[in-house]
């Protein structure tokens, strides 16, 4: 049997009890459990709003901090580790967030089985896992089946907005997107980052540090339909 390449690795990190507690608690009411059936995100959210998807959200302070921000919006965040989820469920209660709800699930497990087709109107995907050993190349989210597949989900004129600071994943992440027919490039290789994506604390130390970070931001080709089969 061969089994799927994951893209993250599930760590035994530390979890503190607020974080433990608000997954307790709060993931029945702010979750959305994962389910081998496609979910209505109009009545997920009870409104008919732009739906942006968030895949990695870390420890969710940029997530809760855009969903804050553009309450028009809606926001689907998905995760796998713990400490990060519970982090963001007490900022969704702490700030009464009600445009934003997590599946705490793989991401491409969550597209294929309960992401309608062209559901979304934007996908967030900032700083993934680079992988930067060659031998681990192949974990890395941003893959030609991945991007594809993600198509899919995307309504006309959608975006997908990547973010990174490792500048051979960046072209790596460039090269996969201008490959893939259903996107164009909005910009001339990569975009200043946008006003509503704020620094992380992490990218606010490396930019001092010297350090450079690349956004890159394509939009679905409204002219094109994708191949919807077994989505």
């Amino acid at each position: 049997m061969t089994h799927a390449i994951r893209s993250f690795v599930l760590r035994q990190g530390r979890i503190s009890n607020a974080q433990r507690r608000a997954c307790k608690t709060l993931l029945p009411k702010y979750g959305i459990p994962f389910a081998h059936e496609q979910i209505s995100l109009e009545a997920v959210f009870n409104r008919n709003a732009p739906k942006i998807l968030e895949i990695g959200f870390g420890m969710g302070e940029t997530t809760a901090d855009i969903a804050h921000s553009h309450p028009g919006q809606d926001y689907l965040a998905v995760e796998v580790h713990t400490p990060g989820v519970g982090n963001l469920l007490n900022q969704i209660e702490t700030r009464e967030l009600t445009n934003l709800r997590i599946i705490q699930h793989d991401a491409v497990d969550v597209m294929q089985h309960m992401l309608p087709p062209m559901c979304l109107d934007g996908v967030h995907i900032f700083f993934p896992d680079p992988w930067p050993k060659v031998k681990h190349h192949k974990r890395r989210l941003i893959q030609p089946a991945f991007i594809s597949r993600l198509c899919k989900h995307l309504k006309h004129d959608a975006y997908i907005h990547l973010a990174t600071d490792w500048e051979e994943y960046a072209q790596h992440m460039l090269e996969v997107l201008d490959n893939e027919s259903l996107l164009y490039n909005t910009a001339t290789d990569y975009t200043s980052r946008p006003d509503y994506r704020p620094l992380t604390k992490f990218e606010q130390r490396g930019i001092k540090l010297g350090h450079a970070v690349w956004d890159l931001i394509f939009r679905r080709n409204s002219n094109i339909f994708p191949h919807t089969e077994n989505v």
